[in-house]
């Protein structure tokens, strides 16, 4: 079995949101969002839109599983994150060895709102 690399650009991008800057990365490929997907199976087929990492957390297996199982769970740290603006979504990017990268806009809920893999 051969193991594949695949390198996305990311760009570094300051955003204006109200009277609010964020420092954000942009990455070189749009992705589909699933809105409300209960797992990993309900996510792709949304139109494709810019992702704009606003922070990355990194899992174990263990938990990146536990948690693509159930996308509709509440989970404090994800309570008022995420938004829309019209250059993209804000997004958590979450990531485990092995797993594909999720990228995770709550809209400032704390579940899952909208959800898009890459990999």
């Amino acid at each position: 079995m051969s193991t594949m690399t695949i390198t996305i650009e990311r760009t570094p991008r300051t955003v204006q949101l109200g009277n609010t800057t964020i420092e954000v990365e942009e990455l070189g490929v749009q992705l589909p969002f699933a809105r409300k997907p209960a797992d990993l199976s309900e996510l792709g087929g949304g139109s494709p839109a810019k992702v704009l990492v606003t922070e990355t957390r990194e899992m174990d297996t263990i938990e990146f599983d536990e948690f693509a199982d159930n996308l509709m769970r509440s989970r404090t740290w994800l309570s008022g994150k995420g938004g829309s603006t019209a250059e993209g979504a804000l997004c958590i990017e979450i990531t485990a060895p092995g797993r594909p990268y999720l990228y995770v806009n709550p809209e400032g809920s704390d579940y899952c709102r909208y959800c898009a893999r890459l990999g």
